[in-house]
């Protein structure tokens, strides 16, 4: 994969990634000083009027390997975004030749691996399973939730909650997502899932993303999805889950929640000066 280099007289480069369809903009700010606002971010993110994206993803200098910082499509930042980690994690590892890399993020360290075969392993973490950590408004069983169907909130650096139903085909995402992210008891919104249990090992599961909307994928909910049926006993701790976009395999260990899948770099392209200056 090549490297970006900045151009001062043609804007500013980045990368076009995706993993199952859950796509980002990549701007690699370890050589550059690259200065992100809201208004940007959402610019980039337009899908009309700037590049498009599901998040926004800088890859930074750090103690590790890398630092990331994300940002959603409507400005707002992310501590924890799974597929994109992966995606940057397998352009890293192509870059220098490593197998392993440790990234770090608002979440934490974050640690990830060449699964083989052209997949790429990452470890979002330990769950976050008490309602103050997720965050929730108040004290609550976050096994089931005093929501109408009792879905299961849980946290990946990013607040969840997973309804699991009888078939998530018939669930009216675009409604039931903008309803559910701003229910009073998530304080900073809440990322919406409904899954359906194929089998002790399978999840079909669909996604309406915080500050995004609906998504083809998204890592942090495929790990936050896993966790929460593991925790109701609806599976193991090892599952399939086939996304919109495509299938994800999590597998909750002891140090961790573990997802693996694909990756794809797209293209690579230029921020033109014009438009950067159009944003402020």
């Amino acid at each position: 994969m090549p490297a970006m280099q900045r151009s001062h007289d043609t804007g500013l480069p980045f990368m076009k990634m995706h993993g199952l369809g859950n796509d980002f903009v990549i701007v690699d700010a370890r050589q550059q000083v690259v200065a992100i606002t809201p208004a940007l971010a959402k610019g980039i993110g337009h899908r009309q009027l700037g590049v498009g994206f599901d998040q926004l993803a800088v890859i930074e200098n750090g103690e590790s390997d890398a630092h990331l910082v994300f940002y959603n499509a409507d400005g707002s930042t992310s501590a924890a975004c799974g597929n994109a980690t992966r995606c940057i994690a397998r352009f890293l590892m192509e870059e220098t030749g490593k197998s392993e890399l440790t990234l770090t993020t608002e979440r934490g360290a974050l640690y990830a691996q060449d699964a083989g075969d052209g997949l790429t392993s990452v470890n979002m973490g330990q769950p976050q399973t008490d309602w103050r950590d997720i965050p929730l408004a108040e004290e609550v069983d976050t096994l089931e939730l005093p929501i109408e169907g009792g879905p299961t909130a849980t946290g990946m650096g990013n607040p969840h909650c997973t309804f699991f139903v009888e078939n998530a085909e018939a669930i009216p995402l675009a409604e039931f997502g903008a309803r559910y992210e701003h229910h009073p008891l998530y304080p900073d919104r809440t990322n919406v899932q409904v899954a359906q249990v194929i089998g002790p090992d399978q999840i079909r599961m669909r996604v309406w993303e915080r500050g995004v909307g609906i998504t083809l994928a998204s890592g942090s909910s495929s790990c936050a999805t896993a966790v929460a049926a593991a925790r109701r006993g609806l599976t193991g701790r090892k599952v399939q889950i086939d996304l919109d976009g495509g299938t994800l395999w999590v597998d909750w260990k002891d140090d961790g929640v573990w997802m693996t899948g694909p990756t794809t770099y797209v293209f690579t392209g230029m921020l033109m000066p014009e438009f950067l200056e159009s944003l402020g």
